[in-house]
């Protein structure tokens, strides 16, 4: 909980700066109350085909939630990839579905992130 995620999100629709704000602020998804505002980039657009790259970092992690957020913008996501969580960040050669265990270090800063 509280660990900073960080996402890469390829997605369909329409992307506007008003848009990214709503994101960074924090958005509607249905549930209870807003999300909590995310940090986001926008690596790319391609106003032809309507589609765009992001990376989000949110510190929540609700149900489908990067998928939700950017439905709630008028957006589709078609690809995603999380690419760090808190002080972790994925290992490139680790194949789909895979897993490692994590060093005693990893685990210590992991926790000193929550603290």
């Amino acid at each position: 909980k509280h660990v900073d995620k960080t996402y890469y999100a390829e997605c369909n629709g329409i992307i506007t700066d008003e848009k990214l704000d709503l994101l960074r602020q924090g958005v509607d998804i249905g549930d209870d109350k807003p999300t909590l505002p995310a940090r986001i980039s926008l690596i790319s657009q391609d106003k032809v085909t309507h589609t765009f790259c992001l990376r989000l970092t949110i510190t929540e992690g609700r149900f489908h939630q990067v998928k939700r957020m950017v439905q709630a913008i008028g957006g589709e996501v078609t690809y995603l990839k999380r690419i760090s969580m808190g002080s972790l960040i994925l290992d490139e050669n680790l194949p789909k579905g895979e897993f490692r265990s994590l060093t005693e270090e990893e685990i210590k800063q992991l926790y000193n992130g929550r603290m």
